[in-house]
């Protein structure tokens, strides 16, 4: 770095200048097809990426050199590369090649990367179990980061804790075990059967809108946004299911994770999406999704007239079966 000292993940990433360090990590990369430019270094958070570094590509090769406390998931990118690719860093001597799609196509020197790169396309396989990955690498973050990023959102609770239970202790100080218990906790808190947190947000005037105002009737909490194409793909089945029951004591109020009002509203209007919206622009650092636990969209929960949670993530037809046997 130049000078001056960067943190990220809560003080857990120490880049080069900031101090004294016996030990660091050197990445030496290869870009494919890119003989000249630059390439940024970045740091993941809550789902995002943040630029921590900079390096220049000469003859297709950079390099980047700094310093982690613990192995940590951090994206490259080049300025024509609309998402990074990920990999796990840590304080090792580790090469990089980039395809000229932007993939990861080799990468050498971290055992908790290999991890990672063993199972970056596995996850996303349906039937994929988390649960023998943990317990095969209890004490590996890689594994622990699969957990908290992709299946906080796909595990029963009791699943979720049963997994969460095999990590080692070892890894008490990861912040991706650390999110993860944060993230049960918030569950515990929104089971069905329980009241619904209360909260507030503006609205598409700016106004604030508070979710107790709709006591007395069954309300849909709907989180979604616009550059979601799973939420815009729901949005007409959830415009029926409001058409047909909006006479029956039930509402719906969406809530947004996006962070540009004018898509925001332009989403609302071309879904013709009726019913009241609110966000405070803020993406996954929104505070209310993060309250209700949602870690992936389209997602929702269902309120009874007193604020009770009876259903969660119910798309599709079982939105419908779900809102036939409540609002008979």
């Amino acid at each position: 770095m130049k000078g001056f000292c960067m943190w990220a993940l809560a003080g857990a990433l120490t880049l080069m200048g900031c101090q004294e360090a016996p030990k660091g990590y050197v990445i030496n990369g290869v870009v494919d097809g890119m003989a000249e430019g630059k390439i940024y270094l970045k740091a993941f958070r809550n789902k995002m990426f943040f630029d921590v570094d900079s390096a220049e590509v000469r003859g297709g090769k950079f390099t980047f050199e700094g310093a982690v406390d613990q192995p940590l998931l951090f994206g490259l990118a080049t300025e024509e590369m609309r998402s990074p690719a990920q990999l796990f860093v840590e304080n090792a001597r580790m090469s990089v090649r980039l395809n000229e799609d932007g993939e990861i196509a080799e990468a050498q020197g971290s055992p908790v990367n290999d991890v990672f790169q063993s199972n970056a396309e596995k996850v996303f396989e349906e039937g994929y179990d988390i649960d023998s990955l943990v317990t095969k690498y209890p004490d590996s973050p890689a594994a622990a980061f699969y957990l908290y990023r992709y299946f906080t959102y796909q595990l029963p609770l009791d699943g979720l804790k049963v997994t969460r239970a095999k990590l080692s202790p070892t890894l008490a100080d990861c912040p991706y075990v650390k999110d993860l218990d944060g993230i049960i906790g918030k569950l515990e808190r929104v089971q069905i059967g329980q009241v619904a947190p209360d909260f507030s947000l503006p609205d598409t005037a700016g106004v604030t809108v508070a979710l107790s105002s709709f006591r007395g009737k069954y309300v849909l909490l709907d989180f979604w946004a616009s550059w979601c194409p799973p939420c815009r793909r729901e949005n007409p089945n959830v415009v029926k299911a409001f058409q047909a029951y909006k006479d029956k004591n039930f509402t719906i109020l969406g809530i947004s994770l996006d962070q540009d009002k004018a898509r925001w509203l332009k989403a609302i209007q071309a879904d013709h999406l009726t019913w009241t919206h609110v966000s405070d622009l803020k993406y996954w650092d929104s505070e209310i999704p993060a309250l209700y636990g949602v870690r992936g969209i389209p997602a929702n929960v269902l309120l009874d007239p007193e604020g009770v949670i009876i259903a969660r993530n119910v798309t599709g037809e079982k939105l419908w079966e779900t809102l036939e046997e409540h609002l008979k």
